[in-house]
């Protein structure tokens, strides 16, 4: 009867407890959420609408999965020669959604991990990335510049973007009151980042230029577009009129990529990603010291430099070219 009695008691309890939380797991679920950046959500999304989709053709359980359906599934993403770095995303969705449905991922069992480690050597994990804009490539698309509004928009986010070393989520975060403007250029304020998540802040210096002055475009775009607080870089209707919202980030890849394209150069091999790499490529062919490159971009370690660094350096800094031959 004493133990009915206790049973009774720690049902009630809990009933209780749970009544309790109910008004504050709509707040918990927004700040998990906010536990990752957009775009990484975003993509998640993605990659697990494609699992589910996958497991309702073949008639398997797509939440919780098992490690076999998993492997069966990435099994077939590099049969149809899906590159590496996607094939691990998706691993890294399908582990996120169980997480946050309370079970355990079964990403992290041997028949998961030994199908993707053999996936890695059979396809290699070698990552293209995309073309560097160097300055003289900058200069040469900003001839494209068409006149008004736009234009103006364009040479201030691309040159920004360049100097600052940003990426297009940053770029097109930014706000007026994140500028502030001296006789030696502009400081710049990021008030989040992908590697500040928790939006301690970090700040970029832009020097002042000649002919594509970064910040003297800035300067140019918020005067003529009459933009004193608010997202920095807005969208320009076909009326040249400046809207109110901020630009979605994809924005800046069509930007360049428009831009590559006026200029005669390959627009497929530019992206969002094209200015960071630019100044990172810039830099080092000037011998910017890697820690003044660091600065720029905010890297924490000099690793991801390494890559674009190396390929400046590979004829620079060539033991062929030392052997007399």
């Amino acid at each position: 009867m004493a133990t009915a009695l206790i049973i009774r008691d720690q049902v009630e309890n809990d009933q209780a407890a749970a009544r309790a939380l109910v008004p504050f797991r709509e707040r918990v679920a927004v700040y998990i959420r906010r536990s990752r950046a957009e775009n990484t959500l975003r993509g998640y999304r993605s990659d697990w609408a494609d699992f589910t989709g996958w497991c309702a053709g073949v008639g398997l359980v797509a939440l919780p999965a098992s490690a076999e359906t998993v492997a069966s599934y990435l099994s077939t993403l590099a049969d149809r020669n899906l590159k590496s770095g996607s094939i691990q995303r998706r691993v890294s969705a399908i582990a996120a959604s169980h997480t946050a449905a309370g079970f355990d991922p079964p990403t992290q069992k041997a028949a998961v991990r030994l199908c993707l480690a053999g996936i890695r050597r059979a396809l290699g994990t070698r990552q293209e990335g995309k073309a560097a804009v160097l300055t003289v490539d900058l200069a040469h698309m900003l001839r494209y510049q068409p006149a008004g509004l736009l234009g103006l928009r364009d040479r201030a986010m691309l040159l920004v973007g360049y100097a600052g070393a940003f990426r297009r989520s940053e770029l097109v975060g930014l706000d007026v009151q994140d500028v502030e403007f001296s006789a030696d250029g502009a400081k710049i304020l990021i008030r989040q980042s992908k590697t500040d998540q928790e939006g301690a802040g970090q700040v970029v210096g832009i020097a002042r230029g000649t002919a594509l002055c970064p910040c003297a475009a800035l300067q140019a775009w918020l005067e003529a577009a009459g933009i004193v607080a608010g997202p920095l870089f807005r969208s320009v209707n076909r009326h040249g009129q400046v809207q109110d919202g901020r630009l979605h980030d994809q924005t800046v890849a069509m930007v360049i990529k428009k831009y590559a394209t006026a200029a005669g150069l390959d627009a497929a091999k530019f992206a969002g990603h094209s200015l960071r790499a630019g100044l990172v490529t810039q830099a080092a062919i000037a011998g910017v010291p890697d820690r003044a490159i660091m600065r720029q971009t905010r890297h924490k370690s000099s690793a991801m430099l390494g890559r674009y660094i190396r390929d400046v350096s590979l004829f620079r800094e060539n033991a062929s070219a030392k052997l007399g031959l």
